[in-house]
């Protein structure tokens, strides 16, 4: 059965680096295009970004130019490379295939002094 796999999430003081992993189990990894999405207490889930099968990305407001997406589709892995970490960035973070979805099962950021 296919899934995704998050790991790497913890807790990190404000302006430090995390990098979350996504691994995909399954076959075709590289055809599929994947997102990350998170979810802050009391918020709605939302995307931090998203890249397709030839690797061009996408990025909310929120984390353009401090978070990066890619990927190592010999390894079946997505990665979310965050820099510059914010208070608010504190949020579970979910690796999602958009088609047929998938979601992970999220892995905790805690951004705190």
């Amino acid at each position: 059965q296919e899934q995704l796999v998050e790991s790497g999430g913890g807790l990190v003081q404000p302006g430090g680096s995390l990098r979350l992993s996504c691994a995909a189990s399954g076959s075709s990894f590289s055809a599929y295009t994947m997102a990350w999405y998170r979810q802050a207490p009391g918020k709605q889930r939302e995307l931090v970004g998203m890249i397709n099968t030839g690797a061009s990305t996408m990025y909310g407001d929120s984390v353009k130019g401090r978070f990066t997406i890619s990927r190592d589709n010999a390894k079946n892995t997505l990665y979310l490379q965050m820099n510059s970490l914010k208070l608010e960035d504190t949020a579970v973070y979910y690796c999602h295939r958009l088609f047929p979805p998938i979601w992970g099962q999220g892995t905790q950021v805690t951004v705190s002094s």
